[in-house]
């Protein structure tokens, strides 16, 4: 489970990261309350739009940022983002604390940490391969998303605490200092023991990771399940203020309710990292769940039952975008890397602009409940998808042993594992397992 630390600069890259996580959960938290209770009058639909305005650069810079991070070096590029980001929550706060912040200058700020993150995301989602080799660079995911999640459980509840007990404006300030862990992090990193980079072959491009992405059905699915359930299921701020709000909770009961749904988020990322590989058949389950508890959680009729649900919800999303990660990183041409995972983060975080507003004005019209079966619905279209591609693309199908038994092929098409491997392993090999059965297998059965 935790093979990644075997590597030093790993070790210092996760210290960096859960200080700097723990401050960003905490921004998070109080900035979603801030809209809320002190800019709105529990106005839900400004809460969307403030979301929307962090999120949309993501999508709307995919190109360049995608670009950015495949052609300069990733730790220094990192290095700049992460200062842009603590000038941001410092200033924040600052206007917070002297009582001179508005809704306008609010949502000025989010879409400037949008700019930043659009660019800071998907170089720091790259940087993880320059750190550990591609044999346990699905490893190495998961446990930066447990990192992100372990944070979650400590941020929010946190923030409700310090929100109650000295404002808003010092959680801002908190957040700034933590982003020091990330910086310093990235500073004692030995970059003589950083793996090499591979470069495209040619002029670099900016229209190649679309290229490539066109050219993989399975990543066209996993992009798509991942949008339809960022833009309508993920929309957690709205999900748990409101609710919040609905059961006669304060901002530490909002914050509360953050933690505990990370208590299921980690426990999905550790279990993550303990697969040897990265799956799609697990990303389609995971939706499927994902669904399922999300139901049941709009169901519930006190605090604490719904509050027991978001662990559940916390496990099944965590499980679906941490393996979803995993795959596109393990299984994309290191040269193209960037590009790909630029385009991902942009689908993850791009459908947020579009959802968001969405679902703020649902809970607003027609109650926390229905904006909730709302990302529920969407989560269920998106397994449709999934299962639907896994059976038409023959993966999924009758077992040759026993009539009434499924099996899903684990074979890649041949194009995923063309690329070379910067080094050679058995553990590299093991990663595009080809089955021999004991007796010839059909025709429809090869790949």
């Amino acid at each position: 489970m935790f093979r990644s630390f075997s590597i030093f600069n790993y070790r210092v890259w996760f210290i960096g990261a859960l200080v700097s996580n723990v401050g960003a959960w905490m921004q998070a938290t109080a900035l979603s309350w801030v809209v809320l209770t002190e800019l709105t009058d529990n106005d839900a639909a400004a809460m969307g739009i403030t979301m929307a305005l962090q999120f949309a650069p993501p999508l709307l810079l995919v190109g360049v940022t995608g670009w950015v991070a495949d052609r300069f070096d990733r730790r220094h590029l990192l290095v700049v983002t992460q200062s842009l980001l603590l000038v941001l929550g410092v200033a924040i706060g600052v206007l917070l604390l002297l009582d001179v912040m508005t809704l306008p200058l609010m949502y000025t700020f989010a879409l400037a940490l949008g700019v930043i993150a659009a660019f800071d995301n998907p170089a720091r989602q790259a940087f993880v391969s320059d750190l550990v080799s591609r044999e346990i660079a699905s490893n190495a995911v998961a446990l930066n998303a447990a990192s992100f999640n372990g944070a979650r459980m400590i941020g929010p509840a946190v923030a409700g605490i310090v929100i109650v007990a000295v404002g808003t404006g010092w959680v801002f300030l908190v957040n700034g200092v933590t982003f020091l862990g990330m910086i310093v992090a990235l500073l004692l990193i030995r970059t003589s023991e950083l793996i090499p980079r591979v470069k495209a072959p040619g002029a670099s491009r900016l229209a190649d990771g679309f290229r490539y992405v066109g050219r993989r059905p399975d990543l066209m699915v996993t992009f798509a399940m991942v949008f339809i359930v960022g833009a309508f299921g993920m929309n957690f701020p709205i999900f748990a203020s409101t609710m919040a709000l609905e059961f006669g909770q304060e901002a530490d009961g909002y914050g509360l309710l953050s933690s505990i749904l990370a208590i299921g988020s980690l426990a999905g990322a550790l279990l993550a990292a303990r697969r040897d590989r990265a799956r799609i058949r697990v990303v389609i389950g995971g939706t499927l769940l994902f669904a399922a508890a999300a139901t049941v959680s709009a169901m519930m009729p006190s605090y604490w039952a719904y509050a027991v649900t978001l662990m559940f919800t916390g496990f099944a999303v965590v499980t679906m975008l941490t393996t979803a990660n995993g795959y596109v990183q393990t299984t994309t041409d290191p040269a193209l890397r960037g590009r790909v995972l630029a385009l991902y983060m942009a689908i993850l975080m791009g459908g947020t602009p579009i959802g968001a507003p969405i679902v703020g004005w649902v809970a607003s019209e027609y109650g926390p409940r229905m904006a909730i079966l709302l990302g529920a619905g969407a989560a269920l279209i998106a397994f449709a998808i999934g299962a639907t591609w896994l059976i038409v693309s023959g993966r999924l199908h009758r077992s040759d042993e026993k009539r009434f038994l499924l099996t899903i092929d684990e074979t890649r098409p041949l194009s995923v594992v063309q690329p070379a491997p910067e080094e050679f392993s058995d553990e590299v090999a093991s990663t595009t397992p080809v089955r021999l059965p004991e007796k010839a297998m059909p025709a429809r059965h090869a790949s």
